[in-house]
């Protein structure tokens, strides 16, 4: 009613009301009558705000990547914002420019800005596995922005949801993982095979050289008993010769024996003959028949047995002789008592 109206904001908007080109009320969440024809109402969202994104760049090698995430941020300044771009309401409560999409754009290409040199230094494949450095640059960039300084606003954080190559660049690089991963797959297989085939020979290796070994122990258990026997034999050869040794000890002691008692016998037999002939030289000279007389042997068969011999001696010279039976008889009869 005559030009006098009502207007009530809420606290996340900071308030300006001109009247006449100048400044008679400012704050958040103010609420309060103007006198429309001579005022002007400015309002500034003071909230953070999630700003979207998505820009393309160029890498190294000449590919083309999309970039995609978003900024957060908030109006740190008001007044400031509210000198360089346009937030007035006009009767209906709305905006009369849409200055909040020319902010957002500049923070956009500030953002931009501060991605295009970091990713043409970088190929594809480096680019898209670079989501991190990417939020750090842009959020670099934008706080050490002196354009965005000026704006009064604050950048609290920046975010990047994906780094995607083209659809057909994207296909081809799916192709070359998909062959390179075939190929890691081929290359573990062969190397678990080769690995295997390793395993297996140092197995039949152990086996060959337990083998080796243990020949190597019968070898030199042979040859030990090879050893014994001979040092065995040796043994026993030379027990054999100490055996015949000592047999031909005893036996030339023995015959050195024999020697000296085929000597000494001798000797004593030449003592004994020279004895018997010392004695019995006296009497060599003798007639046996003094010898027989000198023996005076008083047995009267031997004297006829004397008597016979001289007989038999001078039977040339005898005729005849007479011998009685009885004389006979009696020297048979007692030679048979007598056993002689």
């Amino acid at each position: 009613m005559l030009g006098i109206k009502h207007v009530k904001f809420d606290s996340m908007t900071y308030v300006f009301h001109y009247k006449n080109g100048k400044v008679v009320k400012e704050g958040r969440g103010l609420s309060f009558f103007y006198f429309a024809p001579t005022s002007s109402i400015a309002a500034i969202p003071i909230g953070s705000n999630d700003l979207p994104f998505i820009f393309n760049e160029s890498t190294a090698d000449y590919q083309t990547i999309a970039i995609q995430g978003q900024i957060t941020y908030k109006v740190s300044a008001p007044a400031t914002l509210a000198d360089i771009l346009d937030f007035t309401l006009n009767d209906n409560g709305e905006y009369n420019k849409n200055d909040i999409e020319k902010l957002n754009q500049r923070i956009i290409n500030e953002a931009q800005t501060a991605t295009s040199s970091f990713i043409s230094g970088l190929g594809l494949k480096d680019a898209i596995r670079a989501a991190k450095p990417i939020e750090q640059r842009i959020l670099e960039g934008l706080q050490t922005s002196a354009a965005i300084g000026i704006l009064g606003i604050e950048v609290l954080g920046a975010n990047i949801l994906s780094v995607s190559a083209t659809p057909e660049m994207k296909r081809a690089l799916e192709t070359e993982t998909r062959e390179k991963l075939q190929q890691e797959a081929d290359q573990a297989i062969y190397q678990r095979r080769n690995f295997a085939v390793e395993q297996e020979r140092k197995i039949k290796e152990s086996e060959l050289n337990t083998e080796i070994a243990i020949e190597e122990k019968k070898k030199q258990i042979a040859e030990k008993q090879m050893e014994g026997k001979v040092q065995q034999a040796e043994n026993d050869r030379k027990l054999r010769e100490m055996q015949v040794a000592a047999d031909i000890s005893v036996e030339n002691q023995r015959k050195q024996l024999l020697e000296q008692k085929t000597e000494n016998d001798r000797t004593e037999a030449k003592t004994q003959g020279f004895v018997i002939e010392t004695v019995l030289k006296p009497y060599k000279e003798i007639d046996w028949k003094t010898l027989v007389a000198l023996n005076n042997n008083p047995d009267p068969k031997f004297n006829i047995a004397l008597a016979f011999r001289e007989l038999a001696e001078n039977a040339g010279k005898i005729g005849s002789l007479n011998i009685s039976p009885e004389l006979l008889d009696a020297l048979l009869t007692d030679k048979k008592a007598t056993g002689k």
